[in-house]
């Protein structure tokens, strides 16, 4: 966006509008006292809730002569621009920030910041409200116009998330081995025709074709990027219980499990076949006792990614095991208005594209103890929960139990062997 030095220049001299806003950066000693916080959080705030925009520090807003900013006040500049978009925004923006040397207005280079804006796959706040851009002027959404935005964002599941365009990603994002693995064995389209026909591509307002929410969580080398809670953070417990102001020394182990979706399943089932205990039982010959059934755990992990609410920004998959339980927290209440007590009888499918795509992944065949009769990650039966339930109420005797949490997060309690009362019984 005004990806040249002249264009940025000859959209300065046309004054502000739809894509453009600046300021004029100002110093009294040492303090900056323009321009203000909130104008800045508001413009950026505006850029990101409609088409986005470029912000540029160093104009003088109504003579639009560039003015520059001293070389050695660069640094307070951009720092203003972070700590907006960090503390002032909400949820955090991450624009692209770029120095560069502009013709001033005796013709000698002036040092200018400018902030590129692309649209946001959320709605953000800022200190003046939800706000969008009308023209050169920043306006407060109607509360109409702002529940629009909402479901356009997927907020009330009008527009499915995963098929939403990421406006900041672009298709060589998207790596050949990990999109290729979904073209068909029968079809030469190029990968434009490949991406749009799978909807991890889709076009966005102005006709480019952009990767989609489920692109870059199934063909993207770290979703992160443009998702960043697009991850499981895995930690093994010792003992029961997580002491308050404790950390360390009750962690066996922990880690961020990152990359497409598929990798995440793995990664996760790996994590806990690591960390969980086996008994050892001799009478009648050896039997090994794991604490969880593998395949429980498996359909509980592919579940958690596939059902997941992705346009919550700061919520990421969360898995905790214990010494007597395993815990798996999920982003998002339950979709279609389907209650707790209905999971093992009825199916709610959040995000359509990532499970059909999900469904041509195969089972990863490198985890201890996984045995499964599928053969890809997902299916069309709805078998899951059922499985989870059955499989882990075999070993240990007790039904896993699903809570809904301020109706927001969605926990999955699954219940270890005791491996001292089967020691008993035998």
């Amino acid at each position: 966006m005004l990806g040249s030095a002249n264009e940025l220049v000859e959209k300065i001299s046309l004054g502000e509008d739809t894509f453009l806003e600046y300021k004029q950066v100002l110093f009294a000693g040492k303090r900056m006292t323009a321009p203000n916080r909130k104008a800045v959080a508001d413009g950026m705030a505006a850029f990101a809730n409609s088409r986005g925009g470029v912000f540029v520090l160093g104009v003088e807003d109504k003579q639009r002569e560039i003015v520059g900013i001293a070389l050695d006040r660069l640094d307070d500049a951009e720092r203003l621009v972070r700590e907006v978009c960090r503390d002032a925004i909400d949820p955090p923006l991450a624009p692209t920030i770029e120095r560069l040397y502009l013709p001033g207005a005796n013709s000698d280079k002036v040092a200018v910041i400018k902030v590129e804006v692309p649209r946001s796959l959320f709605v953000h706040q800022s200190p003046g409200g939800y706000l969008h851009r009308v023209g050169g002027e920043k306006r407060r959404m109607s509360p109409d116009y702002l529940a629009r935005m909402f479901q356009q964002r997927s907020q009330a599941r009008l527009i499915r998330f995963d098929e939403q365009v990421v406006a900041d990603a672009t298709l060589d994002d998207l790596t050949s081995p990990l999109w290729e693995r979904f073209r068909s064995l029968y079809t030469g389209d190029e990968r434009e025709e490949v991406l749009a026909k799978l909807h991890m591509a889709n076009h966005d307002g102005d006709g480019a074709l952009k990767p989609t929410v489920a692109g870059v969580l199934m063909a993207a080398a770290d979703p992160r990027t443009w998702l960043p809670n697009a991850f499981i953070q895995a930690v093994a417990y010792r003992g029961a219980f997580v002491r308050a102001g404790t950390s360390d020394p009750y962690q066996l182990d922990a880690a961020d499990l990152c990359g497409p979706l598929d990798q995440q399943v793995a990664g996760a089932c790996s994590f806990v076949a690591k960390n969980m205990k086996v008994a050892a039982f001799k009478t009648l010959g050896r039997r090994d006792v794991p604490q969880f059934d593998m395949a429980a755990v498996f359909e509980a992990v592919v579940n958690a990614v596939a059902h997941r609410d992705y346009s919550i920004h700061g919520s990421k998959i969360r898995l905790r095991l214990f010494e007597n339980r395993l815990e798996i927290y999920s982003p998002g209440a339950l979709p279609n208005t389907i209650g707790v007590d209905e999971l093992p009888l009825l199916q709610a499918t959040r995000n359509e594209v990532l499970t059909s795509l999900l469904g041509r992944c195969p089972v990863p065949t490198n985890v201890p103890g996984l045995e499964t009769h599928r053969q890809m990650l997902m299916d069309k039966r709805g078998d899951g929960v059922p499985i989870i339930l059955e499989r882990s109420i075999e070993l240990s005797g007790k039904k896993p139990e699903y809570e809904l949490i301020g109706g927001a997060e969605l926990r999955l309690t699954i219940f270890a062997a005791d491996a001292h009362a089967e020691a008993h019984e035998m």
